[in-house]
């Protein structure tokens, strides 16, 4: 269903549209996708409306999250197990892959997974064959996989950490979310939309924010992103249900990272800069401080990796 889209991702920004559309493109064919976004920005929601508005929509959506299973269980929770295949093992475990048969798998924080695991990912990827710990035989099972990151993935593959026959195997369609604070715009957008379903939950009257707040609020800089205004949203819904919420009720946090000096503004010197040379420096100051981690050193900068990459070539740096 198209609407799986507009109900999940909320905003109207470019940034948000651009990606929404591509996805929406990518749902109807049965491919291999890798979303890229930091944390918080709604990775498993974009995964969850590609799988809804695809033609395996009927069909569960399984889903792991690589960071949080230990290494030694991760092979059991993807493929399954058999009776008596380890101490423990008291019964048989059809595993997240056969659990997402005919639909789609969802592999969260792809970047974590171990050296070990990521090869027989890789052979189930190119084969489609999935064999139980303890079976003898592998079974053929289809699901469409769409694995999600906050890492620079080339980056682990140049130091190591992730397989690069893997990781090619995965990017056949890379999607990259926008953190929050590249669609300000959206704020006042998702707080209407976050506090209406937050009072509906809760049973509260919602509160009114008033213009002078959520001015402020679309300028902070939102860290955690999505998650981090969810959080704000339903705490404000619970402390000032049913009241104006104007700038005066917004906790520090917010104040003094807005507006002048306290925003971490620049003071621009009597004598000018020169735009570009500063821009460049800081670019260079962020690779230095990131090891040349790229999506790190584009956190720092509050670019997208695709915005720094093409300043990276614009000023010809390494």
């Amino acid at each position: 269903m198209a609407s799986d889209f507009d109900d999940l991702l909320i905003g109207d920004s470019p940034e948000l549209r651009a990606v929404v559309n591509a996805a929406r493109i990518v749902a109807e064919v049965d491919v291999t996708v890798l979303v890229h976004g930091e944390s918080g920005t709604g990775k498993e929601l974009l995964a969850r409306a590609i799988h809804g508005s695809s033609r395996r929509s009927r069909a569960p959506m399984a889903t792991i999250n690589c960071a949080a299973l230990p290494e030694q269980l991760i092979e059991s929770e993807l493929f399954g197990h058999r009776r008596g295949a380890f101490t423990g093992a008291t019964g048989d475990q059809p595993g997240r892959i056969r659990n997402a048969a005919g639909g789609t798998l969802f592999l969260d924080e792809i970047g974590e997974m171990p050296l070990a695991s990521q090869a027989k990912l890789l052979r189930f990827l190119e084969t489609g064959e999935c064999q139980a710990i303890g079976q003898p035989k592998p079974e053929r099972v289809d699901v469409r996989v769409v694995a999600a990151t906050n890492r620079d993935l080339l980056a682990e593959v140049r130091e190591g950490r992730f397989r690069e026959d893997l990781y090619y195997r995965l990017h056949v369609v890379p999607l990259e979310l926008p953190p929050l604070r590249e669609r300000r715009g959206d704020v006042p957008i998702l707080i209407e939309h976050l506090t209406r379903a937050l009072a509906r939950q809760h049973g509260l009257p919602p509160p009114i924010y008033q213009t002078d707040a959520l001015q402020i609020l679309a300028r902070y800089h939102w860290p955690g992103n999505v998650r981090e205004l969810r959080n704000f949203c339903e705490r404000t819904l619970i402390l000032l249900k049913g009241q104006a919420v104007h700038a005066s009720n917004l906790p520090r946090q917010f104040t003094e990272r807005s507006g002048g000096a306290a925003a971490g503004g620049y003071a621009l010197p009597d004598q000018g800069v020169h735009l570009e040379t500063f821009e460049v420096d800081l670019i260079r100051q962020a690779l230095q401080k990131t090891q040349g981690n790229r999506t790190r050193a584009a956190q720092l900068l509050g670019l997208s990796r695709d915005t720094l990459q093409y300043r990276l070539k614009k000023y010809a740096i390494a």
